[in-house]
């Protein structure tokens, strides 16, 4: 049984072990011919105990083996995230120990995890944080000034997160706006009114964005989301509680601790991480709508929202019919009509 009482705070070089400065441990007797003997305190390398971590955590109150294989149906594990310098090291040990068991009749399954991703490396100044280089950055000051949260969201809004990047504080500030800003529309007195067709199409098509974003682990983009829902009601006094409950949902993975509380002021008892996931309508998506801009000899002289399957001889007509394009088209003839679909309508004249 391994001591209790060694320091292992201490350095004593790249070739000595704390274990092996304990000198009870160190100094016992052969088992063999009962002669003074010492123990080898190098027995295994830490990656020993990295490479099978994953087996002895489903199964954690087993004390008579290492893993009992009936309770590791739930395996293998669904989703490795790391660094690419993984692959030769932890990933491949994972890997063989896995096989090694599997082959001894230990485990039903050939691979440890069945889906890898590389996250970026968040760099300082350049070069990758470590102790040795004094370039690391501590949360804890960030944390105590902006809270967790946005500390949390800010890293999450940085930049893709398989890319990384050089570590640059000064954008915290406007996540820590947008959550002041999710406080302060989630306060908002609730209302029960019907929700507007384009309150619709937003809210549906945030949780369809934020969900996709958040399989893919475009936690950035996905944050963008929720910038753009927010402030579409920056200026409401009132908001309905169809918009609110479904939206602190979507902003829970990213601000948890914001979230919960908000759901509790809104009159929810159980947990918001109890509650599903919201759901969306593909049919609320869809725009009925769409936006033309009318130009006269290239120049920009009008707009019109029309149906989005209006017909195109309708169309034109619409367009003509707008008071500034009238005016640079009187007296003029039309030569030639151009339409980009969804887009643009141009009116070539002499």
């Amino acid at each position: 049984i391994l001591p209790m009482d060694v320091d292992l705070s201490s350095t004593y070089g790249d070739d000595i072990s704390p274990l092996a400065t304990h000198d009870v441990f160190m100094n016992t007797k052969c088992p063999n011919c009962s002669s003074d003997a010492k123990r080898d305190p190098d027995t295994m390398d830490t990656f020993v105990c990295s490479s099978w971590y994953y087996l002895r955590y489903p199964d954690a109150t087993e004390n008579k083996k290492p893993f009992n294989p009936v309770n590791l149906s739930w395996q293998p594990v669904d989703q490795y995230i790391g660094g690419s310098e993984h692959a030769t090291m932890h990933l491949l040990y994972a890997r063989f120990v896995t096989k090694a068991l599997r082959d001894a009749g230990h485990l039903e399954f050939d691979e440890p995890f069945t889906r890898l991703y590389h996250q970026g490396i968040i760099t300082k100044d350049g070069h990758k944080m470590s102790k040795s280089r004094g370039n690391t950055v501590s949360p804890d000051e960030f944390v105590e000034k902006f809270g967790s949260d946005t500390f949390r969201s800010f890293l999450m809004f940085m930049g893709p997160f398989d890319e990384g990047g050089d570590w640059n504080d000064k954008g915290i500030t406007g996540i820590h706006r947008f959550l002041n800003k999710v406080w302060r529309m989630c306060s908002l007195e609730s209302t029960s009114t019907e929700l507007t067709r384009d309150e619709e199409r937003l809210l549906h098509f945030t949780i369809k964005s934020v969900g996709n974003d958040l399989r893919n682990k475009k936690f950035n983009t996905a944050i963008s989301r929720l910038m753009e829902f927010v402030n579409e009601f920056s200026k409401a006094t009132k908001i309905s509680s169809e918009l609110k409950l479904p939206f602190i949902k979507l902003i829970a993975p990213f601000a948890p601790h914001l979230a919960e509380e908000l759901w509790q002021i809104n009159g929810q008892k159980i947990s918001v991480f109890d509650k599903p996931w919201p759901k969306y309508n593909e049919d609320k998506i869809k725009v009925s709508k769409t936006k033309y801009a009318i130009q006269v000899n290239g120049k920009l002289r009008g707009d019109i929202s029309v149906d989005k399957n209006i017909e195109k001889n309708q169309l034109i007509l619409q367009a003509k019919n707008v008071d500034n394009v009238q005016k640079f088209m009187k007296g003029k003839s039309v030569i030639k009509e151009i339409v980009v679909p969804d887009r643009l309508i141009n009116f070539v004249i002499k």
